[in-house]
């Protein structure tokens, strides 16, 4: 009945292909929609489970969830075939990395961004640009969020916005800084039209800003970006350089042995400030630090941070815990 999409456009949606990229808070409600509106096949991927805290946010998800030790993707696929069994759900358990994301984005119209790390992000950037597939960048922290689309040959891309990912410990995570639902929900409601308009080809009708949504502050930000594409200076969609995709950015990690200990290194170094980093770790556990080296302890974990970035995760031998630690606390 609504005009603008019709019988055609639904029919489109119904033969479209879409990922997710990520089941928690901005995924969950990404999913719910687009699986509503009738998208014809979603494959979600997510690496993580659920947890208690997770739902304050994570709207597809219950106590239930978090009794039953479910992962994120596999809970999500069960709920959302409830929602709409006329459709094809592939859930993925996987951390999203350079190796696997190829296979990932095989005869995918569009990518959804329900990460919450730039790192991923940038990945998604890089195989975009590469394999010519739109994607949809959405980020949410605190009562504000960010959504932009990115349109290969069209639009500016996220290296044209950005040229790295911000250190670790600039960027708040959910951790730091905390996230209002309201917010999650604003941020996924209007990526999730902008993904409509692109299945179903109404590219005139698109959003051609980097929206940024403050549902406590009461403020609403477009702000124009086409001139950084317009300047042709951009490594990834100008120059077609995918550092990320070829596994040359990021993150190395390795077993400390006989330490249960894991450690993170950025492939590239950075340069820390331990005092902002105290500042705001000293709210959530125990901080030390000299010009050396600063000590985080959270609940039964210890994280050991240098002035590059290099960590070391102590109280755990599992990689993905480990990322998953560095991830919240550290933000990349």
């Amino acid at each position: 009945m609504f005009s603008e999409i019709g019988v055609q456009g639904q029919k489109k949606l119904a033969s479209s292909r879409i990922l997710i990229c990520g089941c928690g808070a901005l995924g969950s409600v990404l999913s719910n929609i687009l699986t509503r509106s009738g998208i014809g096949f979603i494959r979600l991927v997510d690496r993580d489970f659920i947890e208690t805290d997770n739902l304050q946010r994570q709207a597809l998800y219950d106590e239930q969830d978090v009794h039953d030790n479910l992962p994120k993707a596999e809970a999500a696929a069960r709920k959302l075939r409830r929602i709409n069994s006329s459709i094809s759900i592939e859930p993925v358990i996987a951390n999203i990395d350079h190796t696997n994301i190829r296979k990932l984005v095989d005869r995918i119209d569009l990518i959804v961004d329900g990460t919450d790390n730039f790192e991923t992000r940038f990945l998604i950037n890089d195989i975009s640009i590469e394999k010519d597939i739109p994607w949809i960048f959405s980020g949410c922290i605190g009562s504000q969020g960010q959504t932009m689309n990115i349109i290969p040959g069209r639009t500016p891309c996220l290296s044209c916005l950005m040229e790295t990912i911000p250190p670790p410990g600039i960027q708040a995570t959910c951790e730091t800084a905390g996230i209002l639902a309201a917010a999650v929900q604003m941020i996924a409601s209007v990526a999730s039209a902008e993904a409509l308009k692109i299945l179903t080809g109404q590219w005139n009708a698109l959003n051609p800003y980097l929206t940024r949504i403050d549902v406590w502050k009461n403020h609403l930000q477009q702000i124009a970006l086409q001139e950084l594409h317009d300047e042709g200076h951009c490594r990834t969609c100008t120059e077609r350089v995918f550092p990320w995709l070829e596994g040359t950015h990021g993150y190395q990690m390795a077993i400390l042995c006989g330490r249960n200990a894991i450690q993170i290194t950025p492939k590239h170094s950075v340069s820390l400030s331990f005092e902002n980093l105290a500042a705001v770790l000293g709210n959530l556990g125990k901080v030390t630090y000299n010009p050396f080296m600063l000590r985080f302890r959270i609940q039964d974990y210890g994280i050991t941070l240098f002035p590059d970035g290099r960590a070391i995760i102590q109280g755990t031998d599992n990689e993905e815990l480990a990322r998953r630690l560095y991830a919240q606390y550290l933000g990349n």
